[in-house]
């Protein structure tokens, strides 16, 4: 297994001119669409649905990389397609690094954002370190190699929710050097800063180096 990490990777390099078809491992087709519009010509992404994945698949980890290498496993190992799966949690300091690979269920198994957003605060009230971080796993399985990367973006949560876009704790989190939450920025605005853009950005890397 490759772990990618955090490290820089060279973008100019070409990915081999035959068609790449990569599975997604996930049942949300807009967030399949949102990074296939990043990835580069020849690579072309699926979701389960588009491989007649209706399944829940399980997620048990106690690490966000766990669960991602479970779910990207899961399917290679199922359907035998090249694939990636990804897993993102909250970390916040004060907190022992909680919710983390908990986040979207950290208020119960409703996975409800606003529950989740309402107990971090409450949570958080008697502490004054108020630092976090967001986190993105990925695991990658081509040809049954497995490869993983990471993405993170530093920041500290508000007092309340601002904002409207975005989803999950993003009206609660101000990543570094900036004013506004997650919430309230374009999608454009935050996919120039956010961990799963800089997590794939890693992997498109590693996607089109020379072979």
């Amino acid at each position: 297994m490759v772990n990618i990490g955090r490290n820089n990777l060279n973008l100019t390099s070409k990915i081999d001119a035959m068609i790449l078809r990569l599975v997604f491992a996930t049942h949300n087709t807009h967030k399949a669409r949102e990074i296939q519009s990043l990835m580069p010509n020849g690579v072309e992404i699926l979701s389960l649905e588009d491989i007649g994945c209706e399944e829940d698949i399980p997620e048990t980890g106690d690490t966000l990389t766990a669960n991602a290498l479970q779910k990207a496993r899961y399917v290679y190992t199922k359907f035998g397609l090249n694939c990636f799966a990804d897993d993102t949690g909250l970390e916040v300091t004060s907190l022992n690094h909680a919710p983390g690979v908990y986040s979207a269920r950290y208020a119960g198994p409703e996975r409800n954002a606003n529950a989740n957003m309402d107990l971090l605060l409450e949570n958080l009230s008697v502490h004054s370190d108020r630092s976090a971080r967001f986190r993105t796993s990925i695991a990658l399985i081509i040809h049954g190699e497995e490869t993983l990367f990471d993405g993170t973006v530093e920041g500290m949560i508000g007092m309340e929710k601002v904002g409207t876009e975005g989803f999950g704790y993003d009206p609660i989190f101000y990543p570094e050097e900036s004013t506004r939450t997650f919430a309230e920025m374009m999608l454009h605005e935050k996919s120039e800063q956010s961990h799963r853009a800089r997590a794939f950005k890693k992997m498109i890397a590693y996607l089109t180096q020379p072979k």
